[in-house]
C-alpha cells in the first residue's frame, strides 16, 4: 500500500478520474435537473408538465443558473459513487481473472460484479443525492414570504429545535385556531398552545414544504440522520441494475470489437493481449451506448428514489410509524424495491432525459479518462 501511495501514477489517475467526472457532470447537469423535476413534478391528481414547461418555470423563478442548483452535491456524489463502483468492480474482476492466461472476463461475471459495485455506489452517494434533489426542486418552487413575524418573547423552542429559522404560515395557523374556537373550554392562548406541538409547526398540521428543508443541517435536524439515506431500497436496486447492465453490455461490446479487429490477422492471436488496444473513440461510444441502455433498464427505480427523497418526514412522524408498526403499502415487489403504489403510472417519466444524460456522461467520462491516461503514458 505504501508503494502504491508513493507512486505518482496513482495520484495522477485519481486526479484524472475526478476531473473527468466533474467535466461530464458539468455538461450534463441541466438534463439531470430537468429529469428530476419531470419525475417529482408529476402526480395522478395534477397536471403533468413537460420538459419545456419546466425549463420555462425554472428560468422565470431562478434564472438560467437555476438549472445548476445542487451541482456541487451531485459532483461529490458522482466522485464518491463512481470511485466506489469502478473500484469494487476492478477488485471483483481481479478475483475472476486470477489464474487465467489472459485478462478475459465473462459477460456473466461482469454482470454480477456490476451488481455488487452498484449497491456499494448507492450507499456512498445517497446522502449527496438527497440534498441535490431538494436543491433542484427549490429552483422550480415559488417560495412565499411568510407573514408570521415572531417576537423574541414568542419564539417557540420546539420549532427552533426542529427547523432553525422556520416560521409558520399565519393564514394556516389562524384557520386552525378558528376550527378549535367552537370548543366550550378553550385555552387562553390557543395560538401559543398549538405551536408547542411539533405537529403544528407549519400551522396546518402538514410537514414543512421540501424547499424549506433543503440543507443538510435542516434535514438532520427535522428528519434525523437516517433521512439522508431515504429511498435507499430503490437506490440500491437502481444502481445494481445499472451497474450489472452497464458492465456486462460494455464487456460484450468490447469483446465483440476485439473479435472484429482480430479477423484477418495472420497469425491468429492466441489471446486478447495480442490483438492490441482498441480505438479510444470506439471504447467511448460503447460506454455511452451501455450507459444509455443501463439507464433505461433502471429508470423506474430512479423515479421512485427521486420522489421518495422529496417527501419531508419529520422525526415525530417516523416515531409514530414505528410505535404503530406501520407497514409499507403496495405489493411485495414494491415494498422490497421502495416503489410507492401511487407512483405506478409515473415510473417512466423523464426516461428519455435520463437515457440521454447517462449516455453522454458515460461517453465523456470514458473519453476524458482515456485521453488523460494516454497523455500521462507519453
Amino acid at each position: 500500500m505504501d508503494e502504491l501511495l508513493k507512486n505518482h501514477m496513482f495520484a495522477a489517475h485519481a486526479i484524472a478520474g475526478a476531473g473527468s467526472v466533474t467535466f461530464s457532470t458539468l455538461l450534463t447537469y441541466p438534463l439531470d435537473s430537468l429529469k428530476t423535476l419531470v419525475q417529482v413534478g408529476s402526480g395522478s391528481g395534477k397536471q403533468q408538465l413537460g420538459a419545456a414547461q419546466i425549463l420555462d418555470r425554472v428560468r422565470i423563478l431562478s434564472g438560467t443558473s437555476g438549472l445548476y442548483n445542487g451541482f456541487g452535491w451531485l459532483t461529490l456524489a458522482r466522485i464518491s459513487g463512481l470511485g466506489a463502483r469502478f473500484g469494487v468492480y476492478e477488485i471483483l474482476t481481479a478475483f475472476y481473472k486470477d489464474g487465467r492466461e489472459d485478462n478475459y472476463v465473462h459477460v456473466s461475471e461482469a454482470f454480477t460484479a456490476g451488481i455488487v459495485a452498484g449497491a456499494v455506489e448507492s450507499v456512498m452517494s445517497s446522502p449527496f443525492e438527497m440534498v441535490k434533489v431538494r436543491k433542484q426542486v427549490t429552483s422550480a418552487s415559488l417560495i412565499p414570504s411568510s407573514s408570521f413575524v415572531a417576537e423574541k418573547r414568542a419564539v417557540v423552542p420546539s420549532i427552533a429545535r426542529l427547523l432553525h429559522g422556520y416560521t409558520p404560515d399565519q393564514k394556516a395557523l389562524n384557520h386552525s385556531v378558528e376550527l378549535l374556537s367552537t370548543l366550550t373550554s378553550k385555552h387562553p392562548n390557543m395560538t401559543g398552545a398549538l405551536l408547542e406541538y411539533p405537529w403544528m409547526m407549519t400551522g396546518s398540521g402538514r410537514p414543512p414544504p421540501v424547499f424549506h428543508v433543503r440543507r443538510p443541517s435542516d434535514v438532520i435536524s427535522l428528519e434525523g440522520w437516517g433521512a439522508l439515506w431515504r429511498g435507499l431500497r430503490s437506490g440500491v436496486v437502481r444502481d445494481s441494475v445499472f451497474g450489472g447492465v452497464f458492465f456486462s453490455l460494455w464487456q460484450f461490446l468490447h469483446q465483440a470489437m476485439l473479435d472484429w479487429k482480430a479477423v484477418g490477422m495472420d497469425p491468429a492471436p492466441r489471446s486478447d493481449d495480442e490483438i492490441g488496444p482498441l480505438s479510444p473513440l470506439a471504447v467511448s461510444l460503447a460506454a455511452g451506448f451501455s450507459g444509455s441502455v443501463a439507464a433505461a433498464a433502471s429508470h423506474s427505480f430512479d423515479t421512485a428514489k427521486s420522489r421518495s427523497q422529496c417527501i419531508v418526514l419529520p422525526k415525530y412522524i417516523s416515531m409514530e410509524r414505528r410505535l404503530l408498526k406501520w407497514k409499507r403499502p403496495g405489493r411485495r415487489f414494491e415494498r422490497y424495491t421502495g416503489i410507492h403504489p401511487s407512483d405506478r403510472s409515473l415510473l417512466s417519466r423523464g426516461i428519455w432525459l435520463r437515457t440521454g444524460r447517462s449516455g453522454v456522461a458515460s461517453f465523456l467520462l470514458v473519453g476524458v479518462q482515456n485521453k488523460q491516461c494516454r497523455r500521462e503514458a507519453r
